[in-house]
């Protein structure tokens, strides 16, 4: 499992590892029931507190991506099509946005931006 993380981001590295682990899930580099690396050996190949990497972990035993199974570590949870759905849903929700901030910031017309995400939509 490979994970880079950048100290000059603003987002956490908690957050920066978690995000690492969900892309790679849904990506089907980490498939189900593969095991994840212990929390400390994570910390240190990735040279950070062990606290940081329990906390990434936790949070994604929280949301279903992985599962720990106790004194046999923790593991890629079984897909959920229907997260992993939700997952993409707000990835694309957070492009639009960024459509709408622009659009509104050069008075490009709502339906100007429709047309032209029909016709990216009927190209692909």
């Amino acid at each position: 499992m490979k994970i880079i993380i950048s100290n000059t981001s603003s987002v956490p590295i908690y957050e920066q590892i978690k995000n690492t682990i969900i892309n790679q899930i849904v990506s089907s580099e980490l498939e189900s029931d593969e095991p994840l690396p212990s929390i400390r050996s994570l910390a240190k190949e990735i040279r950070i507190s062990i606290m940081t990497v329990k906390k990434a972990y936790d949070e994604l035993e929280k949301e279903g991506y992985i599962i720990t199974r106790q004194g046999k570590g923790s593991f890629v949870a079984p897909k959920n099509m229907a997260l992993i759905k939700e997952q993409k849903q707000k990835e694309i929700e957070e492009y639009l946005s960024k459509v709408i901030n622009i659009s509104n910031k050069y008075n490009i017309e709502k339906k100007e931006i429709l047309d032209l995400i029909n016709i990216l939509w009927e190209m692909s």
